[in-house]
């Protein structure tokens, strides 16, 4: 993929993940962060929006594994 390419997936994946429920969320992150991987080695810059998603992202699939926990 170009880098065209490479951000309107990202533009997609952010789309789909405003509109998604939180485990649609969690489970497009992998995704979404690998395509932010991708622009950067490209040596593109990542909208700071979409930095602080994919930061949110990992925080509440953090925070969804510890739900699950037995205490």
């Amino acid at each position: 993929m170009n880098i065209d390419e490479l951000k309107l997936r990202a533009e997609n994946l952010e789309e789909q993940i405003s509109c998604a429920k939180a485990e649609m969320r969690i489970a497009l992150q992998p995704q979404f962060s690998s395509v932010l991987g991708k622009i950067a080695a490209e040596g593109a810059q990542v909208p700071g929006r979409m930095r602080r998603l994919d930061a949110v992202l990992v925080e509440e699939a953090i925070e969804a594994r510890f739900d699950n926990m037995p205490v």
